[in-house]
């Protein structure tokens, strides 16, 4: 597939924006919780609401993820954590259910536990959240996407998905600090900002892929 073709059919202007799209925060540190999904036997019921929470490192973006999520009909607060980090995190929701149940697995998982679905796609709207969440710099031409550090079994599947878009990426886990995948190259950095559109305002100048 042609990078031009593959740019149309994943970018972020795509299709319009829905509360699937933050698979891309649960690609990186992002957790959900579930409410009301499960019975005594621990089987899948109807109904029940669901929210994600990512903890980020700055303000900027705090305040681009609340936006995201109203874009997406969802409402999100930001929060302190107890040691002075920063907490999105959306209200619960029905319309959050389906990815709730997109990363449980094949058995429902406690509550904040994610097992990326089978064949899992991102596309420009997730990458999106994800650099919004945690994306930066690492030299002119590296981009870093975090990981959740405590998620080692999700890392696999989301850098299947990053090659699927051509953006395969250098899995980095250090000793002590955050495990990334590295996007790089100017091209791959290239289209990796070519999916996800144009910053938000919120973002400090040099930070967006470009």
């Amino acid at each position: 597939m042609s990078l031009i073709r593959q740019l149309s059919l994943f970018g972020v202007e795509a299709s319009a924006p829905e509360p699937g799209d933050l698979a891309g925060l649960l690609a990186g540190a992002g957790r959900i919780d579930r409410l009301g999904h499960l019975s005594g036997s621990h089987a899948r019921q109807p109904g029940g609401t669901a929210r994600v929470s990512i903890v980020v490192d700055h303000p900027w973006r705090a305040a681009a993820l609340v936006a995201e999520c109203a874009r997406r009909g969802l409402v999100a607060t930001v929060l302190k954590t107890v040691d002075e980090h920063i907490e999105v995190r959306t209200a619960y929701s029905a319309a959050l259910m389906p990815l709730a149940d997109a990363w449980s697995g094949p058995q429902p998982l406690a509550n904040g536990a994610k097992h990326p679905p089978r064949g899992l796609l991102l596309d420009g709207r997730a990458l999106r959240l994800w650099v919004e969440a945690a994306g930066h710099y690492e030299g002119a031409t590296t981009y870093a996407l975090e990981l959740g550090v405590a998620d080692e079994p999700v890392w696999s599947a989301v850098g299947a998905a990053l090659a699927a878009l051509g953006l395969r990426g250098q899995l980095v886990v250090p000793r002590s600090g955050i495990p990334a995948y590295r996007i790089v190259g100017k091209r791959r950095v290239a289209a990796l900002a070519e999916m996800i559109g144009d910053p938000p305002k919120q973002a400090p100048a040099g930070l967006w892929p470009s």
